[in-house]
């Protein structure tokens, strides 16, 4: 059955109800986070999503934060870091390990159908070689390696293409449909640009990607202009953007048939929230992202405030039910701060 099949009103209704009952899931698990929430005074049935209590996604940069016992902790994922304050670390016991992928798998079914494709990856194996502790980029490979079959990196060891590598692949598995998975610029940088100096037919791909759009934005190439220019060169058409973070590990919001617009699965659901008054914004109005997931149990994850800025663009309107929305950058970082000052003197 689909993910992508309820309307918002009736989301909304089995969303509370779940997220309500994870809320106090993580208050009896996971002391910090039950800190947290006494000391914002907050109650414990809420009336709408906006009313769940939201944690800002950079605590997990500074605070240990987990509903299951030391000895339970399966896997540890971290973060890339970059920003300055340190990595995220997310704790998943068997169970939430076991989840995520399922998750993962029963959204991208929407766009993949229900079989395993030939996989292009648009990184080098060396990232995922290390199991046990991975960065976001290599929890993210390994993540999506597990929907396709006859893998081939197009990046050597060192980073660099590997042409050769690709051009067999498309040999082999071309005139069939294929998957292509990697992080946008490294899509546009390794695979759009190797695939346009040869002449490669990627047709027959479904190219799935996400990532920051800073680098690409910096030489004119918008989410509009990257469809097109694929399209017109390389003739792949099929291409879903996808947002998510490993602070919601398993939850990504995947970007319909039409382009332009992300979707919500029904197990999730995004909030924009006025950065001044912390309200919830009215369609066309941008503000705040705050993700809310069903998936964290072994964490208290399920409801974040991001550090980026989105806009809903309209509810039970588009390829698929739901709300629909874009992300349209990054907080300044002095605001990103002070969305979680509030709360870092709730923890100690």
């Amino acid at each position: 059955m689909s993910v992508f099949a309820r309307p918002q009103a009736e989301r909304e209704a089995a969303l509370l109800a779940e997220l309500t009952a994870l809320t106090a899931h993580h208050r009896e698990h996971c002391p910090p986070y039950d800190r947290i929430l006494s000391s914002l005074g907050t109650p414990t049935g809420f009336g709408s999503l906006a009313e769940l209590p939201w944690l800002p996604v950079r605590m997990f940069k500074t605070h240990d934060l987990k509903s299951v016992p030391d000895d339970e902790v399966f896997k540890v994922l971290t973060s890339s870091g970059t920003t300055g304050a340190g990595a995220s670390r997310i704790y998943l016991d068997k169970e939430a390990a076991a989840v995520q992928p399922r998750q993962l798998g029963a959204t991208l079914k929407e766009v993949l159908g229900g079989k395993r494709l030939p996989m292009l990856m648009v990184d080098t194996i060396s990232i995922i070689k290390n199991r046990r502790s991975f960065s976001a980029r290599g929890a993210g490979v390994l993540g999506m390696a597990n929907f396709g079959r006859n893998h081939v990196y197009a990046l050597d060891e060192h980073d660099r293409p590997d042409v050769e590598a690709v051009k067999e692949f498309l040999a082999k598995h071309g005139s069939e449909p294929f998957l292509i998975f990697g992080f946008t610029f490294m899509v546009w940088q390794y695979l759009y640009e190797v695939a346009k100096e040869h002449s490669l037919d990627l047709s027959n791909g479904i190219l799935i990607h996400s990532g920051g759009w800073k680098k690409l934005i910096d030489i004119a190439v918008d989410n509009a202009e990257f469809r097109r220019r694929f399209a017109e060169d390389t003739g792949l058409t099929r291409i879903h953007n996808y947002y998510g973070m490993i602070e919601q590990i398993g939850t990504v919001f995947l970007e319909g048939p039409s382009g332009n617009s992300l979707y919500c699965p029904e197990f999730a659901d995004v909030i924009i929230r006025d950065p001044d008054t912390w309200e919830e914004q009215p369609v066309g109005k941008p503000g705040v992202i705050e993700v809310v997931s069903t998936l964290p149990r072994s964490y208290p994850g399920h409801v974040l405030l991001t550090e980026d800025l989105g806009v809903v663009h309209g509810i039970d309107d588009g390829d698929w039910p739901g709300k629909r929305f874009s992300v349209l950058g990054r907080l300044p970082r002095a605001e990103a701060r002070g969305c979680s000052d509030t709360f870092s003197g709730a923890v100690a």
